[in-house]
């Protein structure tokens, strides 16, 4: 995606909207430039700091008294947190002294606060000999790139000047795998689980599904379901009525996005699955009953309870009628994109990482694990050795040959800035059916339902470019455009002369 090229001030009449975006960008401009002058002031705050703590006692200076002194002044001016404003002189003294590229772009008006927040994220981990390289890489990347996206390509980055493999790291990583609990306020609490990434996305994913075949289940007021009983006081387990009847609601809607490319289950044998606390209402009020009017977010909650509570265990995920465990029966979606030749020589794990389409990196031996056993057919994405354009799809199972393609090719929402994986998405005409459009990827993208119901009833105009560029047009006549991710190139050029041996004594640093 590339950013709008500049427009002068609108002329008197001008459409109202135009007016008002161009305000937001000028205002977002000063913005950004203001805050970047604070984080500048906030650094020269904390150097303050450090050049009186090394006149000091070796306890005062454990003790950051200098630091707490100054960060203390700053909130006392400001009536802010001294605690928050210690942090803040913290980040701002990491962004000056290793992002100072970034720290640039902010001040002219080219980044945003979020857009800083994910370079300084994905930088960190970086070893300090290599920011430097990182920060001016990450300052060329983000042009263009919404936040979302921005993490995804930084993520990638980071990876290919990390001195270790994805798999070492993430070896190390499940060590640290634990579960925790963090007290909160009004009886409340945070259940926090540290998993591997391709785990923990599964986990929220097939909650996610769960909790929409619920809710959907609840509104369908044509196929009103009796309220469940309770066991021991610790849920309500989803399907059965007193009588030990099925009352589970339908298979989740999967069949109206694209099919995932790889599928991986979070919990093979989890049983059948139970949500929490709450007896399922029907499509109205039944008696006293008041109607269930929670949330997604806290329908999640409580299927997760209810799973790891009580885990249903009459309840069998394997059946394929109407019995209980409808709700087991599903099974998490991720899209993974595994480079062949990563998957061959692992060498090449850090120049071209597997990645889980919306998160990231992923380690090659969980890349390989999912290769080899997955019951879901793979797509094979043929590339352009150069570009990395996607040439063509293709696989030995019989399917639809037109949506791999798309989601080979598109990966994700085509909406500015969208980052919501392709399996998740709704296949798009860009020209109407109705009017003339061509079932074919050269009028076809991937669109996320909000957004393909912006496109259907707002004033945004969409057309597909060749090479599966996406040009929007906006209401106010500004035109953007979105490229097609490309993949790693499969050939890389190097120069024909030999490398100079290393002196005997003395050890060269490695080239970029």
């Amino acid at each position: 995606m590339s950013f709008p090229t500049p427009s002068p001030p609108p002329p008197d009449g001008a459409d109202p909207l135009a007016v008002v975006l161009r305000e937001v960008l000028d205002a977002d401009a000063a913005l950004a430039a203001a805050e970047a002058r604070r984080t500048r002031a906030l650094a020269r705050a904390g150097r303050l700091s450090l050049e009186v703590m090394g006149g000091q006692r070796a306890s005062s200076r454990a003790a950051e008294m200098a630091l707490r002194e100054v960060a203390s002044e700053i909130a006392a001016a400001g009536c802010l947190s001294d605690r928050s404003v210690q942090a803040q002189i913290g980040r701002a003294m990491t962004l000056i002294d290793h992002f100072p590229a970034t720290v640039d772009a902010w001040e002219a008006g080219a980044l945003s606060r979020a857009h800083v927040q994910a370079i300084m994220d994905a930088g960190t981990p970086v070893p300090l000999d290599k920011r430097g390289e990182f920060d001016v890489l990450a300052v060329a990347t983000a042009e263009g790139l919404s936040p979302g996206r921005l993490r995804a390509r930084l993520a990638t980055l980071a990876e290919r000047l990390q001195p270790t493999t994805i798999t070492e790291r993430h070896q190390r990583g499940r060590e640290e795998r634990c579960v925790r609990v963090v007290r909160g306020e009004n009886g409340m609490s945070d259940l926090i689980a540290t998993l591997p990434t391709v785990l923990a996305v599964g986990i929220y994913d097939r909650l996610t599904q769960q909790s929409r075949a619920l809710i959907d289940a609840r509104q369908d007021a044509d196929a009103p379901q009796p309220a469940a009983v309770t066991r021991d006081g610790a849920g309500a387990a989803f399907g059965l009525t007193p009588a030990g009847e099925t009352t589970a609601g339908p298979p989740s809607r999967s069949g109206d996005t694209a099919s995932a490319s790889a599928s991986a289950s979070a919990s093979e044998s989890t049983g059948g699955e139970a949500y929490g606390g709450n007896p399922i209402p029907s499509g109205g009020t039944s008696g006293d009953a008041d109607p269930d009017a929670r949330s997604a977010d806290q329908v999640r909650a409580d299927i997760l309870a209810d799973l790891l509570l009580t885990a249903a265990p009459d309840a069998d995920p394997t059946r394929t009628d109407d019995g209980p465990g409808a709700l087991g029966a599903i099974r998490a979606r991720v899209q993974v994109v595994v480079p062949a030749l990563s998957v061959l020589n692992p060498e090449r794990e850090n120049i071209d990482p597997a990645e889980l389409v919306g998160h990231g990196p992923i380690d090659i031996d969980t890349a390989r694990h999912l290769a080899e056993t997955t019951r879901v057919p793979w797509d094979r994405v043929v590339t352009n050795p150069v570009t990395g354009a996607v040439l063509c799809t293709d696989t030995y199972q019989r399917s639809a040959a037109i949506d791999r393609y798309l989601r080979a090719r598109d990966r994700h929402c085509r909406w500015p800035g969208c980052t919501a994986p392709a399996i998740r998405c709704e296949v798009d005409h860009n020209l109407d059916y109705a009017l003339g459009g061509k079932t074919h990827v050269c009028n076809l993208c991937h669109f996320c339902q909000r957004h393909h119901t912006q496109k259907q009833f707002t004033r945004w105009q969409v057309r597909q470019l060749p090479g599966g560029v996406i040009e929007f047009t906006s209401p106010t006549g500004r035109i953007y455009t979105d490229h097609p991710l490309p993949y790693a190139p499969a050939v890389r050029f190097t120069t024909d002369e030999p490398p100079t041996p290393p002196h005997p004594r003395r050890r060269e640093p490695m080239p970029f």
